[in-house]
């Protein structure tokens, strides 16, 4: 399918009559039912240990890890994502519906295949996370609330993350995100394993536009439901909004000042 076909495709009828459309409205549904059954398994513990009165900022104590919990993290981990991103990649995942349904007669399988391409991509960045939470927690370097714990590490990490969002690997994934009809109408492929290759990329892309700011989980810390709210409500308001690249720009000066000013209070 030709960019150009897709785009006059799509440009047939006003984005908003897209969305209610039978069909859109079933998947739109199912993203929604998926994203707040993530949000709730985060809210709820996500299956972690109850701190009681402890103090969240006081230092974790290395403690050895069963199979049964670094399972746990790393699902912790993985459904967090899948809450964080999947708001930002709904436009992507809906745009895939409406076409191949139109394309080829399609059915909600080949969108669901699409979508698991997607998460795929972020179970495999999930389970780095996971080994990197075991480090820093065999380090000594996480509170009971799994923030950092140092106050250089944390100035590091947002640091890192600032010079991230400068960076031109940042510009160019951020600009395929925000652009699903060009993504769509440049790596069109067909079949079950076409969709999931496709998810796959966009989440490549994803992942490139966002991996290192999902580190700043470690600095708010993990099981904090605001600062992971905030974080996935900047990734939507970045990938969405027209003045998307002048977030981001501000978004990498004000962490970098942040971070600099945590490292100087180091000294």
């Amino acid at each position: 399918m030709s960019g150009a076909a897709l785009e006059r495709s799509v440009a047939l009828r006003p984005a908003w009559r897209l969305v209610l459309e039978r069909e859109r409205r079933v998947t739109a549904a199912a993203l929604l039912l998926v994203a707040a059954g993530a949000w709730a398994y985060l809210l709820a513990g996500a299956g972690m240990p109850e701190m009681g009165g402890m103090d969240p900022d006081m230092v974790m104590a290395p403690a050895p890890w069963s199979p049964a919990y670094a399972a746990a993290i790393f699902a912790m981990w993985w459904v967090m994502m899948a809450a964080m991103m999947l708001p930002s990649a709904a436009p992507a995942i809906l745009l895939f519906d409406l076409v191949s349904r139109r394309a080829a007669a399609g059915t909600g399988a080949a969108t669901l295949s699409f979508a698991s391409g997607y998460l795929l991509v972020w179970g495999g960045f999930s389970l780095i996370a996971a080994m990197l939470h075991w480090a820093l927690d065999q380090s000594g370097l996480l509170t009971m609330a799994m923030a950092s714990a140092s106050p250089a590490l944390g100035g590091g990490i947002l640091i890192a993350a600032g010079l991230w969002q400068l960076t031109p690997v940042k510009r160019a994934c951020l600009t395929r995100c925000q652009a699903p009809i060009q993504f769509l109408a440049h790596r069109w492929r067909t079949g079950p394993l076409g969709a999931v290759r496709m998810g796959l990329e966009h989440g490549i892309y994803c992942l490139g536009c966002c991996w290192v700011m999902m580190g700043l989980l470690f600095y708010g810390g993990i099981m904090n439901p605001a600062w992971i709210g905030g974080l996935a409500l900047y990734v939507l308001l970045e990938k969405s909004v027209p003045a998307g690249h002048r977030i981001t720009k501000a978004a990498g000066i004000a962490l970098i000042l942040a971070g600099g000013a945590a490292l100087l209070a180091t000294i």
